[in-house]
């Protein structure tokens, strides 16, 4: 049975990350003292919930969590730093930490190590998010204890309900473009001075001319996609943004 540690204080543990070639070593009290932390935790890094939603979302909420008091948000998995950090960079996570707990020490003291043998994976962490005030959890989400790897409450959008159920998260931004593309460029620059994050679907590395005009009817860069809506190339962003 994995129990909530409500009101008690994260474990004392040491995290040996890797930083420009060399080992760091990050202490729990570095981590959480005398700040706002949402740590996720998951059970392996490059596997396929964990690197097609759970980091991913947590990243696009980055500037929302930052908005409402929250100073760093931390995923943390049962893997060697060169993993992590090569997921991370896979990941193009630049607002959430990753940090490696290769000998499931913070994961123990947690009680949420669990055994994957039967899937080859030995000893992992079970899945679950919590919100950390100054080294003591206020709140926990631990996903059910159901077979597989369920995917129900440790999400960044109930996270963030329960931070402040106000907040509104972000859109969803997208842009189709071409390398060299001077007007993606200006495109690129007038999402990033609003702070908005956006997925890049770069022609001839993630799609062809032919996704191109199939999804947007156009043949040229960039398309921009704000909620599900086509705001069309630079200018028309532009206008887009004064029209707010």
């Amino acid at each position: 049975m994995l129990k909530s540690k409500e009101g008690e204080r994260v474990p004392d543990a040491v995290f040996r990350t890797r930083l420009d070639g060399e080992w760091r070593e990050v202490s729990s009290h570095d981590l959480f003292a005398g700040k706002t932390v949402v740590v996720f935790s998951l059970p392996g890094a490059f596997t396929p919930t964990c690197s097609s939603t759970h980091l991913p979302r947590y990243e696009q909420l980055a500037g929302v969590f930052r908005a409402n008091g929250v100073d760093e948000i931390v995923c943390i998995s049962v893997n060697d730093a060169f993993v992590m950090n090569e997921w991370a960079k896979s990941q193009n996570a630049e607002h959430v930490r990753v940090l490696p707990d290769g000998n499931g020490d913070f994961t123990r003291g947690m009680g949420m190590l669990v055994d994957k043998s039967d899937i080859g994976f030995g000893e992992r962490s079970w899945r679950y998010s919590m919100l950390v005030r100054d080294g003591v959890i206020e709140k926990m989400f631990i996903e059910p204890e159901k077979p597989g790897d369920p995917f129900e409450v440790s999400d960044a959008d109930t996270m963030l309900k329960h931070l402040s159920p106000e907040a509104r998260p972000p859109e969803a931004v997208s842009i189709l473009s071409r390398p060299g593309c001077p007007h993606c460029a200006r495109a690129r620059e007038l999402l990033d001075a609003r702070g908005m994050s956006y997925e890049e679907i770069e022609l001839g590395r993630d799609a062809t001319t032919v996704s191109l005009e199939a999804i947007s009817g156009r043949a040229t860069t960039p398309q921009v996609f704000i909620g599900g809506r086509h705001v069309g190339g630079a200018d028309d962003l532009e206008a887009h943004f004064r029209g707010r």
